[in-house]
């Protein structure tokens, strides 16, 4: 059985000779078949890779003769359809306007994750361009891959960005999976399918090959069942990257083995924040909070409570000003790398094909963020520059960094985000009480750990520190995941009060 199978499980059950990669992989792609494409039809996963087997194959006879490189060897695992791959299989973000578009080389992630041993099972639906293309999208929707479904509820939303990549490893589909975040793309979907997610530090992983947001903000990073899966994959990516100028700032400050960090009793003398300007708007998340609290404080972690980031209430605007500027600049940027042969070249031409082709691409919302970022000018505009350094005093300067030094503090803590909501393709999303934007627009890492069930529908907490402090939050988080063990798989439910 693969069910929840960790990765050191998986590693063990190969090194023993009880398992293949190549037999893993079939037992995976069974499972797609049956569980994502048929039964509960979860429409996580756009494609798969059909060298996967033939790859499996080569790495079970390179760790007969060789040993194994590590931990991720023969270690199947999805990505989100933003990231480029250089095989068969298409890099599309879920859009119509890139449908068998293949990227001419692999992304930065992707080549590190071959390296490592990886077995790129696939690619993940996704909300359609990483969700900026409307203001009133329905996440875990594609025109390409139609809608994810959670696999708690099946008529619950999956959240998104990365909708995908969450449920697939919700569901075991795979070991492990990438997203990528601009904003909660990690976090949300993490949190409201029941997993952990680590949004890593802006510059800790490149975004070279990866369909664009915001420079500023976006990062891939790892999604699994357990802390240490997603640490095992975090350690994979990291590294500079010539082609990402902000992996230049993480020089000495990565790692390629986090497992040092896994501390069972990590809480121990701990201090950790709690921002309670996220708490007050879901009377059964706060009680979730409130134990967790409680449980942190058993496990010898001192609490500093309240300590509020209220300067969020001011970030709305100008990250809304510098993710428009920059979406066009970056998508344009982006575009012109994929080449002459790509089916569109700029994000002009993406408005005109969406347009021409509504009946398909826009059934049930449109393009109205594509449309505002279309109107905007060069980066070197003032009010572009204006809004970023804003984004930055409010979210980093006399945001987490502020309250991280007057507290002394390890972590801040919220709830990651509500249980998930009904999913409306005539209304769109209906999310609230994410606390994902301050680390976003501050480009600083969050770890989203389980914290327990509303009526059956997983709830996350996050763990949020200043730039490249994935150890210090990694340390927390597992500490808590062991304590706690409140993952539980899903049950595929058609409804939770049906």
């Amino acid at each position: 059985m693969l069910a929840e199978l960790t990765i050191t499980e998986l590693q063990a059950q190969m090194a023993s000779g009880e398992l293949t990669a190549q037999a893993l992989t079939e037992k995976y792609l069974e499972r797609i078949d049956q569980i994502d494409q048929g039964g509960p039809t979860l429409n996580a996963v756009l494609v798969v890779n059909p060298e996967a087997r033939e790859i499996a194959a080569a790495l079970d006879a390179e760790r007969k003769e060789k040993g194994a490189r590590g931990p991720l060897h023969g270690i199947p695992v999805l990505l989100k359809d933003n990231l480029d791959t250089a095989d068969q299989m298409p890099t599309t973000a879920g859009s119509l306007a890139l449908a068998g578009s293949i990227a001419p080389r692999d992304a930065f992630v992707t080549e590190k994750l071959r390296r490592a041993g990886a077995i790129i099972l696939g690619k993940a639906n996704l909300s359609e361009w990483a969700n900026f293309r409307s203001t009133h999208s329905v996440s875990g929707w594609s025109s390409l891959g139609g809608q994810v479904r959670h696999p708690y509820a099946l008529d619950r939303n999956p959240c998104g960005s990365s909708s995908g990549s969450a449920v697939a490893v919700a569901a075991n589909l795979c070991a492990a999976a990438i997203g990528t975040e601009t904003d909660g793309s990690i976090i949300c979907p993490s949190s409201i399918n029941g997993i952990v997610g680590i949004k890593p530090t802006v510059g800790l992983v490149s975004r070279s090959g990866i369909v664009p947001i915001s420079h500023s903000q976006d990062t891939a990073g790892p999604m699994g069942r357990t802390v240490a899966d997603a640490t095992v994959l975090l350690g994979a990516l990291t590294g500079l990257d010539p082609r990402d100028p902000a992996t230049a700032s993480s020089m000495n400050q990565t790692y390629t083995d986090y497992a040092q960090f896994l501390q069972v009793d990590g809480l121990r003398g701990a201090r950790i924040g709690v921002a309670r300007n996220y708490f007050g708007k879901h009377l059964s998340v706060d009680q979730i909070m409130e134990e967790a609290l409680e449980i942190m404080r058993q496990a010898g972690a001192e609490i500093i409570d309240p300590v509020n980031l209220e300067t969020v209430e001011q970030l709305s605007e100008p990250e809304r000003v510098v993710l428009l500027y920059e979406f066009k600049a970056d998508l344009n940027e982006y575009l012109a790398q994929r080449g002459p042969d790509a089916p569109v070249h700029s994000l002009a031409e993406i408005i005109e094909f969406n347009e021409q082709n509504r009946e398909q691409v826009m059934p049930w919302f449109g393009q109205e963020l594509m449309l505002l970022a279309q109107e905007k000018g060069p980066l070197t505009e003032k009010a572009y520059r204006r809004a970023r350094a804003k984004c930055l005093r409010l979210a980093a300067t006399e945001g987490i960094d502020a309250a991280l030094a007057a507290h002394k503090l390890d972590a801040i803590i919220a709830p990651s985000n509500h249980p998930a909501w009904l999913t409306d393709w005539v209304n769109g999303d209906r999310n609230s009480g994410g606390s994902a934007a301050m680390t976003a627009v501050a480009g600083y890492p969050n770890v989203t750990v389980p914290a327990g069930f509303v009526h059956g529908l997983p709830v996350g907490i996050s763990f949020m520190g200043g730039a490249y402090q994935e150890p210090t939050l990694i340390r927390l988080a597992y500490a808590f995941e062991q304590i706690t063990c409140f993952r539980q798989p899903p049950r595929y439910l058609p409804t939770l009060f049906g």
